[in-house]
């Protein structure tokens, strides 16, 4: 009787042990996998190739003028819940790191050096003034163009003035936007940068000049540089799409990169505010940056007024109508969302997105100024992924005060987290759009999903006669058709077949939207007897 009792005791201790050696080993992998998961992010790349970080922007300048409080997540917000690791999609269950994975890069890295035989900037001729137009992005690009335009006409460049009489009425210089010093000193072995005409200039004689869209390297040497001959100044009235996009030499080429991805880089105030929000974002996990051009001043522009009521088309169309600068006032809104010319809805980003089998509980940072409609036009995209995010709920309104008001610099805000982010999706193909894509390229090909307009909307026409429901086949559709739009590795697009003279031009990919193959060269694997070539 006792053995039997003894016997008993030894059976219940050792289905303990076993039950506390499971547990241990059970709570071991959950707590690998949760850190896994925490610890996905972008790919890290060359130092030099990325935005710079709170420490070599000088972050602790800031402290004089405003402390950012860096955080896991703003004061006033809940920590949302992570995504699972698997989904239930339309296809089926769904590996959720693919849908993170980014595109192979094909060994593509930044190429920006300029050649053997360049040289330091040749004696100054005299002034080159700019007068920038346009949004952030536009003017980004004409900045970048009109450095390489300096260098061809052997100009000095004063510091680029940007556009105050645009839509957006925005009031920011140079230096409010952009890191002004850096610029300069960025840019000392292409061409001379100074921040001021020099007073003695003030009433030296000085030309106007309209440059011509997407002019060659001809055009500038011949044209605008015999211009010195008659002017110490010149100034450029507008600067937009003013360069070729092919057929410039290799060294303007790779400047105009090295412009726009090392030299222009963001004020300090304004990249330790963008850090601090991309900081904010990752405390819920890998996000996506939806663009949603889905603005008052873009919906007039374009003049579409799909799912919009008569009220809100026709204050759009009076937009228009008033607006001077914008030449074309009479467009049919039908014809235009037929050729995929219309900026995807928030309802319509919402069923494409499930589509492509991104989880209710995926975090989206909203890239955007004013939704038009505010809630009233976001609510189906909202209950469907309930962690939208945007600069206005990630900060304090004390620490956007610095910005608010200023549509430059709130933009640029939003085209940091962009960059940053895990996945980029534009509702609409615009500057913002083409810009953030091209560095994103130029960063190691991060993931970029370019919604296919003109097919999609044939497919949302569907759902909304009833004759295609959401789901698997609808998914398949969707998933095919994006395939090889999500940013990997290709040779800019030229010109269409058959078009001439400037809608030639017109039809080409932009410059800054793709810089391979001027910016980014394919890296061969090194053998036995040669170490890495670029080609």
């Amino acid at each position: 009787m006792q053995k039997r009792s003894r016997w008993r005791g030894l059976v219940v201790l050792r289905r303990l042990l076993i039950g506390a050696i499971c547990s241990i080993a059970a709570v071991a992998l959950l707590s690998v996998h949760v850190h896994v998961f925490l610890s996905s992010k972008v790919p890290d790349f060359s130092d030099s190739y990325k935005l710079p970080t709170q420490h070599e922007i000088g972050f602790q300048r800031l402290s004089t003028e405003r402390k950012w409080v860096q955080e896991l997540a703003p004061p006033h917000l809940s920590k949302a819940p992570l995504p699972s690791r698997k989904l239930d999609g339309a296809s089926g269950i769904l590996d959720l790191d693919k849908l993170w994975k980014p595109p192979q890069n094909r060994d593509f890295v930044p190429c920006v050096d300029p050649g053997a035989n360049y040289t330091s900037p040749a004696e100054s001729q005299g002034y080159l003034l700019v007068h920038t137009n346009g949004g952030l992005n536009q003017m980004r690009a004409g900045i970048c163009d009109m450095v390489a335009v300096a260098r061809i006409i052997n100009a000095t460049l004063v510091i680029p003035e940007l556009d105050k009489r645009s839509f957006w009425q925005d009031s920011s210089n140079f230096s409010d936007v952009f890191d002004e010093d850096h610029f300069i000193s960025a840019l000392a072995y292409d061409v001379k940068v100074i921040k001021k005409l020099p007073k003695e200039l003030a009433t030296a004689p000085r030309a106007v000049k309209h440059f011509r869209s997407w002019s060659g390297i001809d055009y500038y040497q011949n044209e605008i540089a015999s211009m010195w001959a008659d002017y110490q100044v010149i100034r450029a009235a507008k600067s937009d799409s003013r360069l070729a996009n092919n057929n410039l030499l290799p060294d303007i080429q790779k400047l105009r990169c090295r412009a726009c991805y090392e030299a222009l880089r963001f004020a300090p105030q304004i990249e330790a505010m963008g850090k601090l929000l991309v900081d904010r974002m990752r405390s819920y996990g890998p996000y996506i940056a939806l663009h949603l051009r889905y603005e008052k001043d873009m919906l007039a522009f374009s003049g579409c007024t799909h799912d919009l009521s008569p009220a809100e088309a026709e204050e759009l169309r009076m937009i228009r109508e008033n607006t001077a600068y914008w030449k074309v006032k009479g467009i049919d809104s039908r014809e235009q969302r037929a050729k995929g010319y219309c900026p995807l809805t928030p309802k319509e980003v919402g069923i494409f997105l499930m589509a492509l089998g991104y989880p209710s509980s995926t975090p989206i940072y909203i890239a955007a100024g004013e939704i038009y409609g505010g809630d009233s036009h976001m609510a189906d995209l909202q209950s469907r992924y309930p962690i939208l995010m945007s600069k206005e709920k990630l900060a304090s309104i004390d620490e956007l005060e610095p910005f608010a008001n200023h549509a430059s610099q709130m933009a640029a805000l939003d085209y940091i987290v962009s960059v940053e982010s895990d996945v980029f999706i534009p509702s609409y193909s615009g500057n913002m759009a083409r810009a953030v894509e091209g560095h994103r390229r130029f960063l190691g090909h991060r993931k970029t999903i370019s919604p296919d307009r003109k097919a999609l909307v044939h497919l949302f026409d569907k759902i909304e006669r009833g004759s295609l429901k959401e789901g698997k086949n609808l998914s398949n559709k969707i998933m095919e058709l994006h395939r090889k739009r999500q940013g990997s590795p290709r040779k800019r697009k030229g010109p269409i077949s058959g078009t001439k003279g400037m809608d030639r031009f017109r039809s080409e990919e932009a410059f800054y939207v793709n810089p391979i193959p001027d910016c980014l060269c394919h890296k061969e694997p090194p053998d036995m007897n040669t170490s890495i070539i670029i080609r």
